[in-house]
Order: structure tokens, then sequence, then C-alpha cells
């Protein structure tokens, strides 16, 4: 294929880049979000920055519930390794086939469901965003034990999940699928039950801060020290 001549100098490498390798692609559900509703796409980039610079210089870390894997590449960008694990064949599959071969070589993927079992190995880190309020509340002690049974006795813990206070404004399909959501105190328990030391944190939209939690869209709670 001939190559375009840039304009601008400073231009000519990136459109090498897409002559050479094509477009950048998305797995199913981040299509879903750019068609449907194209600013969640900064929600959700948003939350997975928050959660790289919360991790930066961990060496083995475990996504649960990876999905396509849209925004792993923001936490490999401060982490050595990233593990994705996901309960969808399919989403595993093209998580595999999307990811940017930048990164491939510091990222695996495996289908796995956190509710039949724990890892193989302990992680130095672990995170889910918009996973928990997916388990049923009778099964949750089952998924927090199983990440914890993960973890190393220093971990950090990341869960990210919407406020209940605010799922009146919530889509009919997230509002039919979100069967667990948590308030600021409900996920501060659930954390507690399994860690030391526990902080809390409110998202409107892109902004992460530690407002008032019942005005939050979104929550966002770190857990550290794995309790015995």
């Amino acid at each position: 294929m001939s190559k375009s001549i840039a304009k601008e100098k400073q231009n000519q490498s990136q459109i090498d880049a897409y002559m050479d390798r094509g477009p950048a692609t998305m797995g199913p559900w981040t299509s879903n979000i750019w068609r449907s509703d194209p600013r969640h796409l900064g929600f959700l980039l948003a939350r997975y920055k928050f959660v790289s610079k919360m991790l930066a210089g961990k060496s083995d870390v475990l996504e649960v519930g990876c999905g396509d894997a849209f925004g792993t590449p923001l936490v490999l960008q401060s982490v050595k390794t990233v593990h994705g694990i996901d309960f969808e064949p399919l989403v595993v599959r093209e998580a595999q086939k999307h990811i940017p071969s930048e990164f491939a070589g510091r990222c695996g993927f495996s289908v796995h469901d956190m509710l039949q079992g724990s890892m193989a190995r302990t992680f130095d880190a672990a995170y889910a965003l918009d996973v928990i309020e997916h388990i049923p509340l009778e099964a949750e002690t089952i998924f927090t034990d199983n990440i914890c049974a993960s973890l190393k006795p220093d971990a950090i813990c990341i869960l990210g999940t919407p406020n209940i206070e605010a799922s009146r404004h919530a889509s009919p399909a997230s509002q039919v699928g979100h069967i667990n959501l948590k308030s600021a105190d409900t996920l501060r328990a659930t954390l507690l039950s399994c860690f030391h030391n526990v902080f809390m944190f409110s998202m409107n939209d892109e902004i992460v801060h530690t407002g008032f939690y019942p005005m939050a869209h979104y929550l966002i709670g770190v857990g550290v020290g794995v309790k015995e």
C-alpha cells in the first residue's frame, strides 16, 4: 500500500503507523458503548486511570472482569504486568485479539469465574470495575473471598461500582443487570470484611473526589492489607 505524505512533518510517523497497522479496533463491550453512549468511554477511561495511579509500581496485577480490556493499557502504563480474567469466553478472545502489541507482552488473559474459585497464584494487587453489582448478594462473600485468596498479604484491591443512590438515573438495561448495587457504606463494609484498611472515593462523570457520597454517580473503594 502506498503511503500518504503528511502536509506537516510531525504527523508523518502517525500516518505511517496507520498505513502499516490499520486502525485500532475495539471489542464487543466497548464498541457498543461507542455506538450507544460515546461519552461513557470518557467515564470508563477515567476509572482505569485512577486504578493506574493507585497501583503504580506494582509488579503483578489481576483484573477481575476485564471484559474486552479496552482500559487495561492505561493500567499497563504504570504496572509491570496485568492478568485479565472474565467468565465470558468471547470477550476474553477479543481482549487477546485487540490488546495493542506494545502491551501484549506484559498482559495475559484467561477465562475464569471468581465465583468458582480463586486463582492458581497470588498477585500484588487486584481491581474489579463494574463487576460487583452483577454478583448476587448471596454469592458476594464467595466472590470477595476468592479475590482475597488470589492476593498476597500486603496487596491492594480496588472495587468500582455505580452508586445505588443514583440508580434512578440508570438505563433500563443497567437496572436489569445491576442486581447488587452498593452505597458508600455497604461498599466499605464489603471491603472491610476482607481488608485491614479501606479508603473510599466518589466519582461524578470523569472526576474522582472525596465529596458527599450520596451525590456521587460512582463509588470506588480501595482495600489494603488482606485479613487472614
